[in-house]
Parts: C-alpha cells; structure tokens; sequence
C-alpha cells in the first residue's frame, strides 16, 4: 500500500530523504493521550498506543506536481488551502 521514502513524523528540519516532482506521499498524524510509544496489531494495519490510551489519526495524500502541490484526498484539491498559506496548488 505504502511506497518508499518513509518520512516519518518526527525528526530535525531538513533531514532525511527530499521531496521532489512525481512524489506522493500520506500524512498521517497521530494524536494520543498516554504515550507516544505504538505498535502495529496482529492484522498487521492497525496502529495502537502500548499504553492502550485513545488516540486519534487523520490521513491526507498529496503528491508534487510540476506546477506545485495537490492533495488527492481533499475535495478542492487542497487550492484554499495551500493558497492561504502562500503554496502553490498543482492539481488539474
């Protein structure tokens, strides 16, 4: 399901692989009320905290197009957005 690089969601700025043209990748945040430590279920998919506390995850992909960024799981692609926050928008 889940193509490489893995960027995961924590590190310093500026580290690990870059992203460029023909990437898509899913941001997946994680919000938890115990520990940040997780583990994968024995149907291999599912995530939980080791703690067993609640959490919380969210998903969206996004890919980079020649022309900026698009994020494929929203309705508008992203375009308020990203064009709020100054991005530019590479959907079709």
């Amino acid at each position: 399901m889940h193509l490489a690089p893995d960027v995961p969601n924590y590190g310093r700025p500026g580290r690990g692989p870059r992203l460029k043209k023909g990437l898509a990748l899913a941001v997946e945040p994680m919000v938890t009320l115990g520990t940040h430590e997780t583990a994968v279920a024995d149907d291999e998919w599912t995530v939980v905290t080791t703690d067993g506390s609640w959490a919380a995850h969210f998903e969206h992909t996004f890919a980079f197009t020649g022309s900026g960024l698009w994020v494929l799981t929203a309705p508008d692609g992203g375009r308020e957005q990203l064009e709020r926050l100054g991005a530019p928008y590479g959907g079709s």
